[in-house]
């Protein structure tokens, strides 16, 4: 069958200079080969293996750190060649061509260079460019694929210079200048500062360390001497100018884990090897390595009997000996020298977990734990907490967990004033979206939001709550916010202003909080202004809001039911909470009510008539209850009559007529006084 590229699922890059929808005629001498598969002649049968690699082994990010670790486990030997170059042996040296220095050591450990002449750019040889296109790397040209193989190979970020582009004949590596420009090799400009590293020349910044080369030094079809570049720079400097200039390469993603500078040189050398292996040019004699300072090597005692009693195992020394050799490190005279490029050896605890894993972590017996441990448990808060949820789910409501993140926008909806306090929040710095990009001062645009997706599925009836974590920022931009929990109901369908009442009673009540009282609140801006009420204890500390979601602020959030909500400071309920419960016997003695009907004024509180006869009759007075509200023409406008009931009872005796008229007369003198109210004719 005659295939074009594209239906072979290739590209211009694993098959240059070809067509993509033309018949493929293959370059490579095919003529011993006819009636095999094609499979087989453009090696497109290799296994690719994809691991997944942990940020302390950066040294895994590679062929030869995975073959090290594959023949540790299955027991095999491992054969690792050294490179090597001949070089042209003219006499030509690289002092001829190219000066280094390093200006900033803290930021560059170790630079290694050698220069490459009568470079011939070409396409890689196809066992190249299939192993790239394996390994998910685009095949450009060979001197580039050279550096992208080496990567691969040995984990050694490289780089290639045309030399021509180099100005002065030097390189320097230092920091950027504040508000330097630099173009990349993908062609974006970017505005440089002094915490990114570059490589320059006498004039120009021409890579960013570690990140990408730039376009005013790249390898072009006109290159005729290439210098390669073999560092090792710090990890963290790489990750903070990669993600300012918004870019992520193969290479930084190597660097910002720390790479071993005795890589370096190995990995100079592969690649010039590689130069000479496919005839891309002549290897310069001598190669300049600017070394700063060398890192002192990692040495540990090597005590297997420790080992095996941190990891509760009988593991066998040898086995411990073998593992560790054939984990690079060297074993002698009682210890471990721990090669350059495992820098997450560091102390016992990371010698037994390599022991242990090359082991198997199935062969570890269970054991019972022989060490004093403490109960685990939850605090009085917590158990407080855990109680009001299983109150508010035996009420019937069902329990949401929201994102603590929100939009700022999230105000506007739920009407908060422009200059509330309560919008000014920790922003996140590294956002996954503008919906969530600061950290909320109400959980009430959550639970709205929650109550009108539950709208738009159709249910009917809903009763939801959340104990939500709040952050209010200080100040000072450097101190953490306050975070503080706050217990939020919401509700629509089945429901109204007094079931909402009714829940908020009862969590009061769990609490144990006794003398609070409900006011009337109209200035806030979510709630409906005639039906809203805030709770207060008895010393005027606010405990929460509870009422009628206002019309405007529902109709935001596309709900035309009236929805009724509840703001509940959980941690001052739990400061203020008396939770231990004591026994008190059922009444011996019985009742004598007394019933009064007054005429107030519209505006006049109900809950306020209650807290004045309640004190007035003092410990006698068991409850006040309102049992009916009266409005009609010959009451006046803006007149009321409210009827209240009020039970009395002494718990050593029965009361006589005497003693309760005496009290019935305490709280209509008190009512008349303080409130201007007489009984109703």
């Amino acid at each position: 069958m005659l295939c074009s590229m594209g239906e072979l699922k290739l590209t211009t890059h694993e098959c240059p200079g070809k067509e993509e929808n033309g018949i493929l005629i293959l370059d490579e001498d095919c003529a011993d080969r006819l009636g095999d598969d094609i499979r087989d002649v453009l090696m497109l049968r290799d296994t690719t293996v994809e691991f997944e690699i942990t940020s302390n082994r950066p040294d895994c990010l590679s062929v030869i750190g995975l073959a090290r670790e594959t023949a540790v486990s299955f027991d095999r030997p491992l054969t690792v060649k050294a490179p090597v170059v001949k070089g042209v042996g003219d006499g030509d040296k690289i002092d001829n061509y190219l000066r280094v220095g390093i200006s900033a050591p803290d930021l560059c450990y170790r630079y290694c260079a050698r220069v490459v002449k009568n470079v011939k750019i070409a396409p890689s040889p196809l066992w190249m460019r299939m192993r790239l296109r394996a390994s998910g790397v685009r095949p450009i040209n060979n001197i580039v694929d050279i550096t992208n193989y080496v990567m691969l190979e040995y984990g050694q970020p490289m780089h290639a210079f045309d030399y021509k582009m180099l100005d002065g004949a030097e390189i320097d590596v230092r920091r950027a200048g504040d508000g330097e420009a630099f173009k990349s090799l993908d062609d974006v400009d970017h505005t440089l500062d002094s915490s990114m590293l570059v490589i320059a020349d006498a004039k120009k910044a021409c890579a960013l360390a570690g990140v990408m080369g730039g376009a005013n030094s790249e390898i072009t079809e006109n290159t005729a001497t290439v210098v390669f570049e073999s560092a090792c720079f710090n990890g963290a400097s790489v990750r903070v100018t990669a993600k300012k200039n918004g870019m992520r390469t193969e290479s930084s993603a190597r660097y910002e884990k720390g790479l071993d500078p005795e890589n370096c040189m190995p990995g100079l050398e592969r690649a010039c090897e590689l130069v000479e292996l496919l005839g891309a040019g002549e290897v310069v004699d001598g190669i300049i390595d600017v070394y700063p300072t060398k890192a002192e090597q990692t040495v540990l005692p090597f005590t297997p009997d420790r080992y095996n009693e941190f990891l509760g195992m009988n593991i066998p020394h040898e086995h411990m000996l073998a593992t560790l050799t054939g984990l690079g490190c060297r074993v002698e005279d009682g210890k471990i020298y721990v090669p350059s490029f495992r820098a997450d050896l560091g102390c016992m605890n990371d010698i037994a977990e390599e022991v242990c894993r090359i082991y198997g972590y199935d062969k570890i017996e269970a054991s019972y734990m022989n060490a004093e441990t403490t109960l685990g448990g939850r605090n009085d808060k917590q158990i407080f907490e855990v109680n009001t949820e299983s109150a508010l789910v035996g009420m019937g409501l069902s329990q949401i967990h929201t994102f603590s993140f929100i939009s700022p926008k999230y105000y506007d909806k739920i009407r908060m004033p422009a200059d509330s306090a309560l919008r000014r929040s920790v922003v996140i710095s590294n956002p996954l979206g503008e919906d969530t990009s600061v950290m909320r001062t109400t959980a009430l645009p959550s639970m709205m939001e929650t109550l009108a997706r539950n709208s738009n599925f159709n249910n009917e009836n809903v009763r939801l709550f959340e104990i939500a974590s709040i952050y209010l920022p200080h100040e000072a931009a450097n101190e953490l916010p306050d975070e503080k929990k706050v217990l939020t109901l919401g509700a629509y369908g089945n429901t109204d202003f007094y079931a909402m009442k009714g829940v908020c009673e009862n969590i009061l009540s769990l609490a144990g909080i006794k003398g609070v009282t409900y006011t009337a609140c109209t200035d806030n801006a979510s709630y409906h202004p005639g039906r809203c009420a805030k709770i207060l204890t008895e010393s005027g500390e606010l405990l929460g809001v509870f009422g009628q979601a206002h019309p405007l602020m529902a109709e935001n959030y596309d709900m035309s039911m009236p929805v009724y909500i509840a703001e509940l400071a959980f941690d001052e309920i739990y400061a203020a909470a008396n939770t231990k419960k004591s026994y008190k016997p059922l009444p011996k003695y019985p009742a004598t009510t007394r019933d009064f009907s007054f005429v107030c004024d519209e505006g006049m509180e109900v809950g306020a008539i209650e807290g004045v006869m309640a004190k007035a009759g003092g410990k006698l007075v068991e409850n006040v209850a309102l049992f009916d509200i009266y409005r009609g023409p010959q009451l006046g406008e803006g007149k009321k009559s409210v009827s209240l009931r009020v039970t009395l009872r002494a718990s050593d005796r029965t009361l006589t007529v005497e003693e309760a008229d005496k009290v019935t007369k305490k709280i209509l003198n008190d009512l008349k006084f303080k409130m201007g109210l007489e009984l109703r004719n």
